[in-house]
């Protein structure tokens, strides 16, 4: 027998924002994933009885799907006396570079939360949602999972040290997305574990730029700092025109453009709504002369993060 349920949506992410490697993300508006969750009086059993939007690649198996996955960490470790049933309702492309499979997961623990009599803190969901991610990229990381959980800018130090950054009022995200699929196991695959003295320090000293302009809604150290030389240069060439299409971005007035988490979606940053349009546009027609079809999302960073509605 199944009990009313409730729907939860988990935004879209921009994982690594350049130089931040497996440790920096944020949070869109738009689009994201639902998950309508009911209770169930099978005690921690999870079952997956609906998926939408996902032209057949998401399994029902629950423990080989992120957000059966997630829920089902989570209600063992507070030993409910309650299952789920979860429908998993994909509004974004799978292998997209846009935290799919990590949006699957924050929404499915937020679902599974929201039963408790006494729920938990939002932060303290994060553990239940990487072990979902998990199932999809192979590794612990909280790039993706930690801003669709909380919302905002996240430097996650650590799968358990995680720090949220409030983003300057102004700025703007593009992300396109062209209709290709990267798989995140896949991109990983091809990095180098090797990287030299000198990328090491100049990587390090675009970090550190890259989060004192959040802080300080310094447009200028942003735009200095927006630069990956260690890990954009070995992905590249998986995304057709990447470089025209960054090119595209940055003569347009972007502050910086890079792939978005494994890709192949590019993000780009502005700082303002106008010149974001700007750019999206000429992006679009970038990705066009290489024929290939791409969506633009324009958002302002969501602060918010997951949200029952």
């Amino acid at each position: 027998m199944t009990k009313p349920g409730i729907k939860v949506f988990a935004p879209a992410t921009v994982a690594n924002l350049g130089c931040g490697f497996d440790i920096l993300g944020l949070a869109l508006n738009q689009p994201g994933d639902e998950i309508i969750a009911r209770m169930t009086e099978n005690a921690g059993q999870v079952i997956i009885s609906k998926i939408t939007g996902a032209k057949g690649q998401l399994p029902y198996e629950p423990t080989k799907n992120t957000a059966g996955m997630a829920a089902l960490a989570f209600l063992k470790n507070q030993r409910a006396d309650f299952g789920l049933d979860l429908e998993i309702h994909k509004k974004m492309p799978i292998g997209s570079g846009l935290g799919s499979s990590s949006a699957s997961a924050v929404a499915a623990v937020v679902a599974a939360n929201a039963f408790l009599k006494h729920p938990l803190h939002r932060r303290d969901l994060l553990p239940f949602a990487i072990a979902g991610e998990k199932v999809a990229s192979g590794s612990a990381h909280a790039d993706n999972v930690a801003p669709a959980l909380i919302g905002g800018i996240v430097l996650a130090r650590d799968v358990d040290d995680i720090h949220r950054i409030i983003p300057p009022k102004s700025l703007y995200v593009v992300v396109i997305y062209p209709e290709l699929q990267i798989l995140t196991s896949e991109a990983r695959a091809l990095l180098s574990n090797q990287v030299s003295l000198g990328a090491h320090i100049q990587q390090s000293a675009n970090l550190g730029g890259l989060l004192l302009g959040f802080e300080r809604s310094d447009f200028g150290l942003i735009k200095r700092s927006l630069k990956d030389i260690i890990i954009e240069p070995q992905r590249a060439d998986m995304i057709p025109g990447f470089y025209d299409v960054k090119d595209a971005a940055l003569v347009n007035g972007a502050l910086g453009c890079s792939i978005s988490g494994a890709g192949p979606s590019l993000f780009a940053l502005c700082d303002n709504s106008f010149i974001a349009n700007n750019v999206a546009e000429a992006m679009v027609k970038a990705f066009a002369k290489h024929k290939i079809e791409a969506k633009p999302y324009i958002s302002e960073v969501n602060k918010e993060g997951a949200k029952i509605y």
